[in-house]
């Protein structure tokens, strides 16, 4: 019984995230009779038409006709004690932490989270 819960409350938190997810396109500068194969990010590096990739700000982004959309795969923490805590983002697990400012040895109770 103690299975079937948690394997619902599983699938429940995976909708939940996939719903809150922050999202935004950058249109490609379209030019008349231009059928551009590729997709120029901010940082000025081109990406093939149809590809996706990770960037260094833990956002997933992918190249179509229209341009990049990309879409932030961090839960970030927002309800904590923002004067005596901090948050720490890991860009190689795309994790955020949340520290004492004082002691960062000391976790900080969070409450909540969104994407």
């Amino acid at each position: 019984m103690m299975k079937a819960f948690l394997d619902s409350l599983t699938v429940f938190a995976t909708f939940v995230t996939l719903c809150n997810t922050q999202c935004y396109l950058m249109p490609n500068a379209k030019f008349p009779n231009d059928v551009s194969n590729e997709c120029k990010d901010a940082n000025g590096v081109t990406h093939p038409l149809n590809s996706r990739w990770k960037t260094e700000n833990c956002e997933v982004c992918f190249c179509s006709q229209e341009g990049i959309d990309c879409c932030n795969m961090v839960a970030t923490p927002t309800n904590y004690d923002r004067v005596k805590c901090e948050k720490i983002l890991n860009k190689e697990t795309c994790t955020y932490t949340v520290v004492e400012r004082k002691d960062p040895e000391k976790p900080c109770d969070v409450s909540d989270w969104v994407i």
